[in-house]
């Protein structure tokens, strides 16, 4: 997590607070807004509607994806493909340290 994104969260603590004095001077963050996927000022009822859990996904949600218009199919094509080289590198890799590990002493 960077310095910046500890500070928004510190800062949309502090505004949901009330404590505009504690945020830092440069926050853009000026009032208390849900954001979907960031945070979420849950009412009591909606947490007793949700059995008094706490779990930060099922008041906070996810983001709005945006669609980027890349019909289904070629994204999956594209995907997969990505998916394989990537397995083809973690083999690699794989032998690697385990050659590694076997030079050292340490292989089975």
């Amino acid at each position: 997590m960077t310095e910046k994104e500890v500070q928004r969260q510190a800062d949309t603590y502090h505004v949901w607070l009330g404590d505009l004095e504690a945020c830092n001077p440069d926050s853009k963050v000026e009032r208390y807004e849900d954001i979907p996927g960031f945070c979420h000022s849950a009412s009591k009822a909606e947490i007793a509607e949700h059995g008094h859990v706490l779990t930060p996904g099922r008041y906070v949600g996810a983001e709005a994806a945006e669609d980027d218009d890349e019909p289904f199919e070629e994204k999956m094509k594209r995907l997969t493909n990505e998916l394989y080289e990537q397995f083809e590198e973690s083999a690699k890799l794989e032998a690697v340290i385990r050659s590694n590990l076997e030079r050292l002493g340490y292989g089975r």
